[in-house]
């Protein structure tokens, strides 16, 4: 069984939930992919109940396709129980870094915060993660496991990030070249959960809509980004059809 017992968290989360989720059309024709259901729940909601069992009772929620059902839902249901924002991206959807650039007003006041995709469901205990983000005093630290993927964050024997890398494509970007040691690195797999400083947002050299790993990837050479593995852990990618299935029979928790 996946559970947690509440600790409380002085911290907000900010829940990507603005993208078009095509992989789970023809549901996503007609509703956004937060909206997407397991067991009964919509992944909005299992995301928000997660929070809640780490004691993160404040959310920031961005929409963008069929944002209207969004906002009635969390208004119809008080935010389920948590106090939730929402940084409304209709006019144009900004992806992962746009969107929290456009949502800093949200999170700036925070020293750290949590940034997760609702469509990533997984047992990770969240506490541990962000201990051990304050415990370095890292811009970000990113979840990550050594699981098969396409694309690769590559890490040096310190956790720390140093580059990216698409096998499919044998693209890659080594903007931190160590060196000592600079041809070994870690493959790891992305989670889509990560620990932010709120110092991150004077740092962004980007505008419009651009992704949070171009981010990453530009300030990994001169800040401290870094991974934490958490192989061990339960992690479901739940934006297609066939992965709902599958994830229905394994969450057992709510």
């Amino acid at each position: 069984m996946l559970f947690c017992s509440i600790i409380l968290i002085l911290m907000k989360a900010f829940i990507l939930s603005a993208g078009f989720g095509t992989r789970l059309q023809p549901f996503t024709n007609i509703h956004p992919k937060a909206l997407a259901e397991i067991n009964g729940k919509s992944l909005l909601e299992i995301n928000i109940r997660n929070l809640q069992r780490f004691g993160i009772f404040d959310i920031v929620i961005n929409v963008h396709h069929f944002a209207n059902q969004i906002i009635e839902l969390l208004e119809k249901e008080n935010g389920f129980g948590s106090n939730y924002e929402i940084s409304n991206e209709s006019d144009a959807i900004l992806e992962t870094g746009g969107g929290l650039k456009k949502a800093q007003d949200f999170l700036k006041n925070d020293l750290d915060f949590l940034m997760i995709n609702v469509d990533i469901i997984s047992n990770i205990n969240l506490s541990d993660l962000i201990n051990h983000h304050q415990s370095t005093r890292a811009l970000a630290t990113l979840a990550v496991q050594n699981r098969k993927s396409s694309r690769y964050l590559l890490f040096n024997e310190k956790e720390e990030l140093c580059g990216w890398e698409n096998v499919k494509t044998e693209e890659t970007k080594l903007p931190r070249l160590d060196s000592i040691g600079a041809e070994i690195y870690t493959q790891l797999a992305f989670s889509g959960i990560q620990v932010l400083s709120k110092t991150i947002f004077d740092k962004i050299n980007f505008a419009g809509r651009f992704s949070i790993i171009d981010v990453y990837l530009d300030l990994c050479k001169q800040e401290k980004i870094i991974g934490w593995d958490h192989s061990n852990d339960i992690l479901l990618d739940v934006g297609r059809p066939e992965s709902l299935i599958a994830a229905s029979e394994i969450i057992n928790w709510l």
